[in-house]
Formats: structure tokens, C-alpha cells, sequence
């Protein structure tokens, strides 16, 4: 890998709801913009229609808060480095459309970033707040739409060694929490609850998979469901709310069996591997019950664990600034004839079970 002494790298990602575009000098954050979209908090998650439109508003805007913040003009720039996939098609394409025209107006390299690889390199940001974890190390990418463990060798060489078989931890916090009543996006009010609550005060299952690493959390959210359904009808005969006089407690157990689940196969890949250098991404990573966790498995098992800054947990341009500066010393330019993926698969080496 090459090296520049200067790197100046504008990132555009778009993914899903948030229009965020960051400047990094080399491996610092220089500005990191988001512009959210509170719209979709009406109609209880993303409406992948209305998300697009609101990227089309967002980045020219954006952009040009970016530069402004980060105090540089665009004829300073090296690269433009983007998010081509996974996501929403139609948020992709506004991102996708603006980087490559904005590479081809400044005649600068097209650089595609996959939008997981970014959470889990986010790691690598220049930051007073965060520690670069050394390779290998394993990885917990959890977020409203994936839930993986990865074995990570390098910055490009990377191998999904658990994942999700249907829900992703975040969907199953968010539809838990929809179960209850509460307003969307309702992870963060788990959280937020749970912290008043017991967390052994309600037991729900741990589902089983045949491979020990991967996970499942529909057969969890049904039972959860199938718990609260049972218990307001039980309640409602002597007259009580058990959902509004349980809510601490129902949340401290959902957010406690999700954290066992989730920290039961870390160990386990951990065990397998050998590998006690332990990090954890994408936006469910912001979770205090799970950061705790991790933090109390120092003592109890000796790892060392990576937690990344919250402005670095949720869709960020910085994560994919971060990935963009790493390819530009590698030299992994596109040509503008890239398109996003929706469904793009990671480039990730995918464990052979």
C-alpha cells in the first residue's frame, strides 16, 4: 500500500435515512454532517420513497456545510468516496449520482465504499476517544439490518464467520418495541427503559441454531409478542395495564436476553478463533447494555475490547471517508460507469459452514 503525506477525502453516504457527508484529512475527521430525516417517525420506520426525496433536498446543502466546516475548498480535494451498497435503491442512487458527478466535474478518482465494511473500519479513525484495534480481531456488526460476526485480518480481508438467518438484532429491538407501544425507532427506548428496570424480572428464550455462531431472532420477537398478548389479557380481567406498570422490567428482560444472546457468541467465536481482540459496529452498538457487556468481559474472560465513538456507531459519511482514505493508498478507483447495489453482497470472504 502507498502512502501521501496529505489526503484530503470527501464522503457521501446515503443509504437509508440519513444524508451525511464528511472531509477527512488522511484518517481524521476534519467535519462529519447528517441531515436526518424526521419524517419517517410518523409511519413507525423508513418509507424508502419519501427517504430519496429527502436526499435529493439534503446534498447539495450538506456538501457544502461539509467543506465549510472542514475549512477547505473542493480544489483541494484527492478523492470522492461513496456508499454504492447495501441499502435503499433509491437513497443509493442520490448519493451514487452526486459523487460521480461531482468526481467527473473535479476530474478526481470514484472511490465505492461497501456501507458494512465502513461500520467495522470506523474503528481506524483518528480519534482521542477510540483505540485502533490491532489485527486480527473479531468484529460485531449489529444494526437495524444485519447482525454478523467477522473475522477481520486486514482492512480488505475480512471473513463473515456468524450471522443473522432472518432478523437483525436491531429489527428485533424496533419490533419489540413496536409490540409495547413505544414510538419509532424504538431501540433507543429499550435502552432508555430498560437502565430503571430488572432484567431477569421475565424470561424469554434463546433460540438455537445449527451453526453455534449464527443467530435467529424472529422465534425471540414471537415470543415476546406471544408473552405481552398473554399477559394484557390476564391483566385487563383484574383491571390493571401490565404493559404500563411492567414497562422498566419487560425492557431490562428483552434488552438482557438479546445482550446474553449476543455475548454468548462472541465467546464462542472468540474460543474458536483464539482471537480476544474484540470490537463491535454499526448503530445497535450504542446500546449501553451491550457496551457494558463488553466492557465487564474484559475482566471476566481477558479480552480487550474496541468501542466506537457514538458519532461513529449510526450512518456516518466519516465511516466511509475512513474506507475511502484506506482504498485511495491502495488505489481502488472506480470508473464512472459504477452503479449502486441494493443488495449488494459485502466483500467479504463468506465462511464456508
Amino acid at each position: 500500500m502507498s502512502t501521501k503525506k496529505s489526503t484530503y477525502i470527501l464522503a457521501i453516504e446515503s443509504s437509508c435515512d440519513d444524508t451525511s457527508v464528511a472531509v477527512l484529512h488522511n484518517d481524521k475527521v476534519l467535519s462529519n454532517v447528517v441531515a436526518n430525516q424526521e419524517i419517517h417517525s410518523k409511519y413507525g420506520g423508513v418509507v424508502p420513497e419519501l427517504a430519496s426525496r429527502a436526499h435529493q433536498q439534503n446534498i447539495v446543502p450538506v456538501v457544502h456545510q461539509a467543506l465549510a466546516k472542514a475549512n477547505i475548498d473542493k480544489n483541494e480535494l484527492h478523492a470522492i468516496a461513496f456508499t454504492k451498497g447495501p441499502g435503499l435503491m433509491g437513497s443509493l442512487l442520490v448519493g451514487t449520482s452526486f459523487a460521480k458527478s461531482m468526481a467527473m466535474a473535479l476530474g478526481l478518482p470514484l472511490i465505492s465504499v461497501n456501507h458494512m465494511q465502513a461500520h467495522i473500519l470506523a474503528h481506524f479513525i483518528d480519534s482521542k476517544n477510540q483505540s485502533k484495534p490491532p489485527f486480527p480481531f473479531l468484529c460485531l456488526t449489529i444494526s437495524g439490518g444485519h447482525t454478523q460476526i467477522v473475522k477481520v485480518t486486514n482492512y480488505f480481508s475480512m471473513e463473515i464467520i456468524g450471522e443473522t438467518l432472518d432478523d437483525a438484532v436491531g429489527e428485533a429491538f424496533d419490533k419489540s418495541a413496536k409490540i409495547l407501544g413505544l414510538s419509532y425507532p424504538g431501540g433507543p427506548l429499550i435502552d432508555k427503559y430498560a437502565q430503571l428496570g430488572n432484567p431477569t424480572a421475565f424470561e424469554f428464550t434463546h433460540p438455537k441454531t445449527k451453526n453455534k455462531l449464527d443467530f435467529s431472532f424472529s422465534g425471540l420477537k414471537t415470543g415476546i409478542l406471544r408473552f405481552i398478548q398473554k399477559n394484557i389479557k390476564e391483566s385487563r380481567d383484574f383491571g390493571t395495564d401490565f404493559i404500563k406498570e411492567n414497562l422498566n422490567d419487560i425492557c431490562a428482560s428483552i434488552q438482557y436476553t438479546i445482550v446474553s444472546i449476543l455475548m454468548n457468541k462472541l465467546k464462542e467465536a472468540s474460543k474458536q478463533t483464539g482471537i480476544k481482540h474484540i470490537a463491535i459496529a454499526g448503530g445497535v452498538s450504542a446500546n449501553s447494555g451491550i457496551r457494558n457487556a463488553l466492557m465487564n468481559a474484559e475482566k471476566q474472560v481477558g479480552w480487550k475490547t474496541y468501542i466506537p465513538e457514538f458519532e461513529y456507531t449510526t450512518d456516518n459519511a466519516a465511516m466511509i471517508g475512513i474506507v475511502g482514505y484506506y482504498k485511495f493508498l491502495d488505489k481502488q478507483f472506480e470508473d464512472l460507469s459504477v452503479t449502486a447495489s441494493a443488495r449488494m453482497k459485502i466483500k467479504l470472504r463468506k465462511h464456508q459452514k
